[in-house]
């Protein structure tokens, strides 16, 4: 297994990052820009070494490869969402749409089309780690989520939405959902009935400077759908405002 760390006592020392790419140029390329930031790296060149590492650093972020040897991204991020809730930004170097369907259903919250730029990349990485792992929601752009450590649970019908614990329920069952997903949930349950546009949702959960497809947000609509049990036909709690975005329904 090949890995490699740094440790700072600033920036965003603390924070882990695992950097998985067969390509070891870009690896280090990308693994320096992340020390610079003063995140401790360790890095992976296959999928089952990413595994591994995941296990042993429990990192915050993960920046994976799809086209990787022996098992592709899609599988490690599937296997990687049963033990850790890391950010995880995808890489692909492939065009088709379908490619960054599928790795954001399974659980990433970010992809980069190849190639890019590592200060980009980093740029997104540094937005995910300002948004909150627990406790107190962030603020946004949107007006739509405030500091939440007194408020109770918000119910939409059987739906219960813990913001502070950052802790989901339908029907008294928890929950699981990636941090971006509870993001998502958490903007559009902060302001029932208000309809979001995409470009909303993306400066409210990934930050204005965030820049490629507005259709991540209706990747992670959909899976957030799908885990809340919510029919896309007729949905109960996440509703699609024509023309606009979505906006929380009642629950009923």
């Amino acid at each position: 297994m090949d890995s490699t760390s740094t440790r700072s006592t600033d920036g965003y020392a603390g924070f882990r990052a695992l950097v998985v790419d067969d390509e070891r140029p870009l690896a280090s390329i990308i693994s320096s820009y992340l020390e610079r930031e003063s995140f401790e790296v360790s890095v992976a060149y296959n999928g089952f070494d990413a595994l591994a590492l995941a296990r042993e650093v429990d990192p915050d972020v993960v920046v994976l490869d799809l086209g990787l040897p022996g098992i592709d991204g899609i599988e490690v991020c599937r296997e990687l969402r049963t033990f850790s809730d890391a950010y995880v930004v995808m890489l692909t170097a492939r065009s088709e749409e379908v490619d960054t369907i599928v790795g954001l259903s399974v659980g990433a919250d970010d992809y980069m089309s190849k190639p890019f730029s590592p200060r980009e990349l980093v740029a997104r990485i540094r937005a995910m780690m300002r948004r909150p792992r627990s406790g107190a929601a962030h603020s946004t752009t949107a007006g739509a989520v405030t500091r939440g450590e007194e408020s109770p649970p918000m119910t939409f019908g059987v739906l219960r939405i813990d913001v502070a614990g950052r802790e989901v329920w339908v029907d008294e069952k928890p929950v699981l959902l990636t941090r971006t997903e509870f993001d998502v949930l958490a903007v559009l349950a902060a302001r029932p009935g208000m309809a979001f546009s995409r470009r909303q949702l993306i400066e409210a959960v990934w930050g204005p400077a965030w820049t490629g497809n507005d259709h991540l947000v209706d990747v992670h609509i959909g899976h957030l759908r799908r885990k809340l049990g919510d029919d896309p036909a007729s949905p109960s709690y996440v509703n699609t405002v024509r023309g606009i975005g979505y906006r929380m329904g009642s629950g009923k």
